[in-house]
């Protein structure tokens, strides 16, 4: 099989091999300097938070998280920056935000809302998705895209309201109780 091999000034080399089936392939280079870009598969960016103890007032944003840190966890890419409860993407493209929230209302009357907002100027939010419980310990889910076009301006954060005295979001620092996961699907729109 022929092959064509290049080497780096002080280290390193890329070979170019034919392909393992008969046909004519064409790779195509540009007509200008710049940089090849390298096709990746699969998901580029995976992680997950979680709430570490129960929020028993309304809290906007939510910032008792951390990163799941469970030995069988391990995020993908760069991952998810938070401070004080805001989200900042690694990097542009489509992401799945999805929300997993255990509730204790006191009662059927108390409806504990944990509220997923977002913006795209680093300055106004807007509510992309609730999660509703309203039953005695009840697990509520949201779901929601959020194309983030500018790492800089788009973030994302949580908060929850509704909270009648003796209710709680529950958060543990142990197990996913309340958990919120993002996954890059693609490239930004």
């Amino acid at each position: 099989m022929a092959s064509i091999k290049i080497s780096g000034d002080t280290s390193g080399e890329i070979t170019i091999s034919a392909p393992a089936v008969a046909g004519t392939n064409t790779l195509t280079l540009p007509a200008s300097t710049g940089t090849v870009a390298q096709t990746t598969t699969g998901l580029i960016e995976v992680d997950m938070y979680r709430l570490t103890s129960n929020v028993t007032t309304d809290t906007d944003p939510l910032t008792n998280l951390e990163r799941v840190d469970d030995a069988s966890f391990s995020k993908i890419g760069t991952g998810m920056s938070e401070s004080s409860g805001i989200f900042t993407f690694p990097r542009t493209g489509v992401y799945e935000i999805k929300v997993m929230a255990t509730m204790n209302p006191v009662n059927d009357s108390d409806n504990i809302v944990l509220k997923t907002l977002a913006t795209t100027n680093n300055s106004s939010y807007s509510e992309i998705a609730f999660a509703i419980g309203s039953d005695a310990s009840m697990t509520a889910f949201s779901q929601n895209f959020v194309n983030c076009t500018d790492t800089s301006n788009v973030k994302v954060k949580f908060l929850v309201n509704s909270i009648n005295a003796g209710g709680n979001l529950t958060g543990d620092t142990n197990y996913n109780a309340t958990c919120f996961s993002f996954i890059r699907l693609g490239d930004s729109q």
